[in-house]
């Protein structure tokens, strides 16, 4: 006699007849219990949406109205870009200091060493940025070696975001340069134009999209070199014929590799290139065709901190000029 037909189970794994039902599994009741910890039962405070929302745009927005002239901006929240803001708010805690930095992140090519490496490397005596944040790293004798740049990072951002007189603008491009003429016809920078990095970035896909502008005594330009948004204001400065003093042949590029001659050359290039605009970092390569250092990083920093100082002259300069007015 032929036994009955048997209906098999669906077994597949994906098989809609268990999409909506649950699974049949037996899970061993152990397996579910946690040890406990200082955060079992978190609850947070209730808070409004809406709240949330105020929060942010009420403090950005007054941001934006407290920086709209500032004492000194920062193009480039990089490693000179941001030594320079770290140096200010020690020899002058009292200046207004706006960064501008294109991405989200600030950092710039800091946050790592070369070819995407961890450790970072710094040749003596820039070690003594190091000493100073209380950085940790091994002593090779000539040079340092932090264990991972994004701790030397950190620890630098960390310390300019603290001051209060220090404002971050991240996610915001310059696009342009304010730039004025004295009495005597001399042209000089007079503030940044900026938007949106995102908006900056379709202006080819949208409709006219107007940036806003920050008036400022002091740029200090720490784009790096050339790139999608490197060299920024050295580009626009030489489009505007302001730097033919300094480039003859127009923007000569980083020379090649040379790291013992490229780092000095560096520091000691950190100047004012026109009124109201000071180059810093390797942006400077651009101007003066000088080596490029690859991956050591303390011209980069001690470029910044020269920068400081130069800016704060720049500045004081320009205070005392408005005071005989």
């Amino acid at each position: 006699m032929t036994p009955p037909c048997q209906v098999v189970p669906e077994t597949l794994p994906y098989s809609n007849s268990n999409v909506n039902s649950p699974s049949k599994v037996t899970v061993p009741a152990q397996a579910h219990q946690q040890p406990s910890t200082p955060f079992d039962g978190y609850k947070f405070e209730p808070i409004r949406e809406a709240t949330v929302n105020r929060a942010m745009t009420s403090r950005y927005f007054r941001d934006l109205e407290a920086y709209a002239e500032s004492d000194i901006v920062i193009v480039g929240a990089g490693s000179a870009g941001l030594s320079c803001a770290y140096e200010l708010s020690k020899i002058a805690p009292d200046v207004k200091v706006a960064i501008i930095e294109q991405n989200v992140a600030p950092g710039g090519g800091a946050w790592l060493g070369g070819q995407l490496f961890s450790a970072m490397v710094i040749r003596k005596p820039a070690h003594l940025l190091l000493d100073e944040l209380e950085v940790p790293y091994e002593d090779e004798g000539s040079y340092v070696v932090c264990k991972h740049a994004a701790l030397m990072t950190s620890t630098l951002l960390s310390k300019v975001l603290k001051n209060g007189n220090v404002k971050l603008f991240n996610a915001t491009a310059v696009e342009d340069l304010i730039v004025k003429q004295d009495p005597q016809g001399l042209k000089y920078c007079a503030g940044v134009v900026t938007n949106w990095t995102l908006v900056a970035l379709n202006h080819d896909t949208q409709s006219c999209m107007d940036p806003n502008v920050i008036e400022s005594k002091v740029i200090v330009s720490g784009c790096g070199h050339d790139g999608p948004f490197g060299a920024q204001c050295v580009k626009r400065l030489a489009k505007l014929g302001m730097l033919d003093e300094y480039a003859q042949n127009g923007i000569q590029g980083m020379g090649a590799l040379d790291m013992n001659s490229a780092e000095d050359k560096i520091v000691n290039n950190t100047r004012e290139v026109v009124p109201g605009m000071i180059l810093t970092g390797m942006e400077l390569a651009e101007v003066d065709g000088s080596p490029r250092m690859g991956p050591t990083f303390g011209a980069m920093f001690v470029s910044g901190q020269r920068a400081a100082h130069l800016a704060l002259a720049a500045l004081r300069k320009k205070q005392e000029e408005e005071t005989k007015v």
